[in-house]
């Protein structure tokens, strides 16, 4: 089979023929027909301090997509070949006191799919059955790829209530994309987008952002400030992974508001504690993953539903073999979701 395969602790990867993996008694092979392209595949390519930290090569890399199940373990019993399945990237071990608590997206066991676990750049992929979901037939394969980063953003979004509150998104990267039209869907009254990149911020006007600015040009705070009659935002939603979009979310936080943080930091980040969180009431969400499965069960619903409609973020396509373009796109800023066609 084909396959995208890091197979050094460099810069770079490779398309090699690998055989087709074996399945264990509770495992499913599964056809991969879409996968997708997350940042964090990029950071695997470009060997940046994350990847250095995080990841052990040789692996397949990647981690979203959608696929129909070919073969199962004698002892599987929740598919059956044909079924068509997409998967939580987190393969947990049931039995720590995260998952027995139901907090299994930190199960203190996990392995991460493409990184720890070969991945879904490959025409096949074997998973065990209890990561495996089963795909609405109203979503199509298009989509299907993507729930995976969606269920990110629908767990930084509703975290708490969104209805009728004025928000301020920083970050328009895919999921922050997500996040827009998930916030729109969910009634906000007020939906601020900032990023640095123009891009995409048109892409998240057709997402339902009222006012998109670029921090590059304009003033953030005084924007926002300005939008809200000096009140400031009831929500504010981190994707970017910048200390310096962090500092004016807090800034622009109403007393009282919420802070939900999915970006990921290269370095420490300092914060006035007292005068930005512990005086102002602030309350504040690290979200990593999705609930498993909860998460994914409104990720459908709003796909199936056409309540949230991703279709502007999904730019570009490519076949497998023509990985790098898809990579390079993403490394410019120059797309939105990349989505690579395994199945020719």
């Amino acid at each position: 089979m084909k396959a995208v395969f890091k197979r050094k602790p460099a810069k770079g990867m490779e398309l090699i023929e690998a055989p087709v993996p074996k399945i264990g008694p509770r495992d499913v092979l599964i056809k991969v027909s879409i996968a997708s392209i997350c940042g964090t595949d990029v950071h695997i390519y470009d060997w940046s301090r994350w990847a250095q930290q995080r990841f052990t090569p040789p692996r397949i890399i990647g981690h979203e997509f959608v696929g129909r199940v070919v073969k199962t373990g004698e002892e599987v019993t929740y598919v059956k070949s044909g079924d068509r399945v997409s998967a939580e990237s987190h393969i947990t071990c049931g039995h720590c006191y995260q998952c027995q608590n139901g907090s299994a997206e930190v199960c203190r066991n996990f392995k991460l799919l493409g990184v720890d676990h070969d991945g879904t750049f490959a025409e096949f992929l074997v998973l065990p059955e209890h990561v495996l979901w089963k795909n609405d037939s109203d979503i199509p394969d298009e989509l299907a790829t993507i729930q995976e980063p969606f269920g990110n953003a629908v767990d930084t979004v509703l975290s708490e209530d969104i209805s009728a509150k004025t928000v301020l998104i920083l970050g328009a990267g895919p999921i922050g994309l997500f996040a827009t039209g998930i916030v729109r869907a969910c009634g906000a009254s007020l939906i601020i987008l900032s990023d640095p990149n123009d891009y995409r911020l048109a892409i998240g006007r057709k997402m339902g952002a009222h006012i998109t600015v670029n921090p590059k040009k304009h003033d953030v705070v005084k924007i926002v400030m300005d939008a809200t009659k000096n009140n400031g935002v009831d929500v504010v939603l981190e994707f970017s992974g910048s200390s310096q979009a962090l500092n004016q979310g807090l800034k622009v936080i109403t007393p009282g508001g919420r802070l939900s943080l999915l970006g990921i930091y290269e370095r420490m980040v300092n914060i006035d504690l007292n005068k930005e969180v512990i005086f102002k009431k602030i309350r504040i969400y690290g979200i990593t993953g999705r609930k498993i499965f909860s998460t994914w069960h409104k990720t459908s619903r709003f796909l199936s539903s056409g309540l949230v409609d991703p279709t502007p973020i999904l730019t570009h396509q490519f076949p497998l073999k023509d990985y790098e373009k898809g990579m390079k796109l993403m490394r410019e800023g120059k797309c939105g979701k990349v989505i690579l066609r395994v199945d020719g």
